[in-house]
C-alpha cells in the first residue's frame, strides 16, 4: 500500500540506479515484510511449486536480493542471466523507463560479477522455501560458434545450487546471441548440453531440470523445428518470453528508437502469442512458462488458460509495486 507513495521518489531517479536503490531498500527492510507466502501448490519439471507466480530473471543478476525478494510470496524466483566470468555489460545509460506505456526498454547486456560470486551470494542464504532457478548466458567475449564453452561451464557450476537452470539463447543485448535459436545452431547446443547434463547425473546422481528461454521474436515457422528439438534432447520447460526488438507498440515515443529489448505491457500481445503457438505444438509434452507483459490477476490467469503451467513477472513489478505478486497468486487457479 506504501509503493504508490515512494513511487514518484523511486521514479525520480535515473532508472538503473533506482533499480539498485529499490532493491537494497528491499534488503535492509525486509524484517518490515510478513514472510507469508499463499500456497497453491502446482508441480512441474517434477518440482513442487508452492504457487505458480515467478520472478524472472533479470532483477536480480547476482543472487544479492532473495532475502527480501523471498518475502514478496513468489513461488519461484530467477536469478541471473550469470556468464562464466564477470562482464560490465553495455555502456550506460541502458535502462529507460516508458510510465504511460507501463513498459521499459533495456540494453543491459548480460552485466553480472560472473558465476562464482553469484555461487557465494547462494551459499550464504538460509533454507528456502520457494524454488529457484539460475539463468545461464554466455560472456561477450565468447564467439557465438564457442558459446556451447560458456553453457557447459556454467551448467557445471551452478548444476547444485540450482532447483532449475534455464538457457538462455534469447537476450537481444549480446549480439548473434540470438542465431543460437536457428535450428542447426540450437541443434548442436542442446546436443552438447544433454552431454553435460548426462556427466553431470552420473557425477551427482541426481538430475536437474533444465528450461529454454526463447525470444518473442521468431518466425511462426520456427516453433514447430524448435518445440522438435527440445522433445529430442530431453529440455524439460519452455520460458516465453524475453524481450522484443519490435518496438512498434511505443512508435511515436521519444525512446521508441532506443536500442534494446521491450517489455512490460507493450509486450502482452506477443507474448500471449508465442505461448499460443507453441502450446500447440507441445501440448502437455512440455510445461511451458509464461512471462512477458503478466500485469494483472487478470492476464496471469489467462496466460495459464491458454497453455502456462506457470507464470514470471518483472515489468509490472516496477509501476505496480511487491503488492502485485500476492494480488496475483489470491486470484488466480492453477
Amino acid at each position: 500500500m506504501l509503493y504508490p507513495l515512494i513511487r514518484p521518489l523511486i521514479f525520480a531517479l535515473d532508472a538503473e540506479d533506482a533499480h539498485v536503490t529499490s532493491l537494497e531498500l528491499l534488503n535492509q527492510l525486509r524484517w518490515l515484510i510478513p514472510p507469508t507466502r499463499i500456497h497453491k501448490p502446482v508441480e512441474v519439471m517434477g518440482l513442487q511449486f508452492p504457487n505458480p507466480v515467478g520472478l524472472a530473471a533479470g532483477l536480480d543478476k547476482n543472487a544479492e536480493y532473495l532475502s527480501g525478494l523471498s518475502r514478496l510470496g513468489f513461488g519461484f524466483i530467477e536469478v541471473g542471466t550469470v556468464t562464466p566470468r564477470p562482464q560490465p555489460g553495455n555502456p550506460k545509460p541502458r535502462l529507460f523507463r516508458l510510465p504511460k506505456q507501463r513498459s521499459i526498454i533495456n540494453r543491459m547486456g548480460f552485466n553480472n560479477q560472473g558465476v562464482d560470486t553469484l555461487l557465494e551470494h547462494i551459499r550464504k542464504l538460509p533454507e528456502r522455501d520457494y524454488v529457484l532457478g539460475i539463468n545461464i548466458g554466455k560472456n561477450l567475449s565468447t564467439a557465438v560458434e564457442n558459446a556451447l564453452d560458456d553453457y557447459a561451464l556454467a551448467l557445471q557450476k551452478v548444476y547444485t545450487a540450482a532447483d532449475y537452470i534455464t538457457i538462455n539463447v534469447s537476450s537481444p543485448n549480446t549480439p548473434g546471441l540470438r542465431k543460437l535459436q536457428s535450428e542447426d545452431a540450437l541443434e548442436e547446443l542442446l546436443k552438447g548440453i544433454a552431454e553435460r547434463r548426462k556427466a553431470l547425473q552420473d557425477e551427482h546422481q541426481f538430475d536437474r531440470p533444465i528450461a529454454l528461454k526463447v525470444a518473442p521474436d521468431l518466425d511462426p515457422r520456427s516453433i514447430a523445428p524448435i518445440s522438435q528439438r527440445l522433445i529430442d534432447y530431453g529440455i524439460d520447460a519452455l520460458i516465453a518470453t524475453n524481450t522484443t526488438l519490435d518496438k512498434s507498440a511505443i512508435a511515436g515515443h521519444p525512446l521508441a528508437t532506443e536500442a534494446g529489448g521491450l517489455s512490460g505491457a507493450a509486450l502482452t500481445e506477443r507474448s500471449r502469442e508465442i505461448l499460443y503457438l507453441f502450446h500447440q505444438q507441445l501440448q502437455d509434452d512440455l510445461p511451458i512458462i509464461s512471462v512477458g507483459g503478466i500485469d494483472s490477476p487478470e492476464e496471469a490467469q489467462l496466460r495459464l488458460d491458454i497453455g502456462a503451467k506457470l507464470v514470471q513477472i518483472y515489468s509490472a513489478l516496477i509501476f505496480q509495486g511487491p503488492g502485485l505478486v500476492r494480488r496475483i497468486v489470491k486470484s488466480i487457479e492453477p
